[in-house]
């Protein structure tokens, strides 16, 4: 099977895939059950799942055997700053570390984050991105690219808010309210979605196009189950909040 017909594949699957995922919660954070056999503790369940994407993007990026252009250097750039933060900041940003992640679940993640560096980074630097300089003034490469801004400005904020209000005793959760809480209960992943909404954008690929379809496949769902968890542990959780986003979904 060829890369592009494996991109085509891999868009198909993530309509099943958000489909089930409406109705199975995937066994992690407030939604962590036992029956998945041996967990890891929460930082190195993140660790583990999430740097794949630095190393597998890494290694294409280095044995490409060419020099890659401006223009995939700030893609580079862009995944990289991503997946540094989530993979070595993010999990040491999370306070205490009783929480538990199924090695099972951990190594799915892997799967699909090297499933994901793979066809992103074969994308820009196996051949298949000859972007010039040109593509800096593209509307495409300028929306998305501000786009996926600000989607990591959301993003790193609503982690940072939800870290700050977890009491490092693990069941400190509680009903958050800065920057975008006031008006949804997960802005973290509006904001990881509008962020590969914008690399799709940017990049102008099919394998851009997958993980933005990809992604919100899992954090739509994600987020739906986070809202009713919500409302259901908080009688006086506000009415007028979103799922994910403000005023309509």
């Amino acid at each position: 099977m060829g890369l592009d017909t494996f991109v085509k594949v891999w868009i198909g699957l993530s309509l099943p895939a958000f489909i089930a995922l409406l109705f199975f919660r995937a066994p992690y954070g407030r939604f962590f059950r036992p029956g998945w056999g041996p967990a890891l503790s929460d930082r190195v369940g993140w660790l583990v799942m999430e740097l794949p994407a630095v190393l597998v993007f890494l290694a294409l990026l280095l044995g490409s055997g060419a020099t890659p252009g401006p223009v995939a250097l700030v893609f580079a750039g862009m995944w990289l700053g991503h997946y540094v933060h989530r993979s070595l900041v993010h999990p040491f940003l999370r306070r205490g570390n009783a929480r538990r992640v199924p090695l099972l679940l951990a190594l799915f993640g892997v799967v699909f984050n090297a499933i994901n560096a793979t066809l992103n980074g074969s994308h820009l630097f196996a051949g298949g991105a000859p972007y010039d300089t040109a593509w800096f003034a593209d509307a495409r490469f300028l929306s998305g690219a501000a786009l996926f801004g600000v989607g990591l400005a959301i993003n790193v904020r609503s982690d940072r808010e939800l870290c700050r209000l977890r009491r490092a005793d693990e069941a400190g959760y509680g009903v958050p309210v800065g920057g975008l809480h006031r008006f949804v209960s997960c802005p973290n992943y509006l904001g990881e979605i509008l962020e590969w909404g914008g690399w799709a954008l940017a990049t102008w690929s099919l394998a851009g196009l997958s993980f933005a379809l990809w992604t919100a496949a899992n954090l739509v769902p994600r987020a739906l189950a986070y809202h009713a968890w919500y409302r259901r542990r908080f009688p006086d959780y506000p009415t007028d909040r979103r799922a994910l986003v403000p005023f309509l979904l």
